[in-house]
């Protein structure tokens, strides 16, 4: 059973490092509840533009600890998750939402504390009525998810990665965490990266 828990803890950088530098969602995004972080199996909606029928439909269809991933093939400035929705995802067990559109109620969003990531905060919102797909592979920011990939989303924003490679990167994630902890001690004492890493040779030729 893969490690949501822990992956959520190491992060984005450290696991999208541990991946080979892969699986950044390169969009700016807004992390609703400060402080949160989440890992988990991608849920995904793909909207009609505009339109957020999708989203009840993948809260209807999710499982706890799903992180809904909801896009759009043309992304609008139109609010596809709102106070009423984000309280039915957390009664569902949703772990996060990925937003890759915009979100509304941003004050009441904070205190439901339910993990939500935005592209954009409007106040305009969806139509209703639209059909588009669910569980189906999409791309947002450069990177492929797919339905059960990897979401992970902290401050540092979002990051995907294939399932089939989790199992396989968690453990290298695990041993950059531990090398950085070490190295924070040695920093914290005084030594200089510039001196660890070799830079100083390759700046200054001594």
């Amino acid at each position: 059973m893969t490690d949501y828990a822990t992956l959520a803890e190491l992060g984005v950088a450290t696991v999208h490092e541990a991946a080979g530098r892969t699986g950044v969602i390169d969009v700016p995004l807004t992390q609703v509840v400060a402080g949160s972080r989440v890992a988990g199996p991608a849920r995904i909606a793909l909207c009609a533009a505009g339109d957020n029928s999708m989203v009840h439909a993948v809260i209807a269809h999710a499982l706890p600890g799903d992180v809904l991933v909801l896009t759009s093939r043309e992304p609008a400035p139109v609010a596809l998750v709102g106070e009423l929705l984000a309280t039915q995802a957390q009664a569902q067990g949703v772990a996060g939402i990925l937003v890759d559109g915009a979100v509304r109620d941003l004050d009441e969003l904070a205190a439901i504390g339910l993990p939500i990531w935005a592209r954009l905060v409007r106040a305009q919102g969806a139509t209703k009525g639209a059909v588009g797909e669910l569980d189906v592979p999409v791309t947002i920011g450069g990177t492929e998810i797919k339905p059960g990939d990897l979401v992970v989303m902290d401050c540092d924003g979002a990051m995907a990665l294939a399932s089939a490679q989790v199992e396989e990167v968690l453990p290298l994630a695990l041993e950059r965490a531990e090398r950085e902890r070490v190295m924070r001690l040695r920093y914290a004492a005084g030594e200089l990266s510039y001196n660890v890493n070799g830079l100083r040779e390759i700046v200054e030729g001594t």
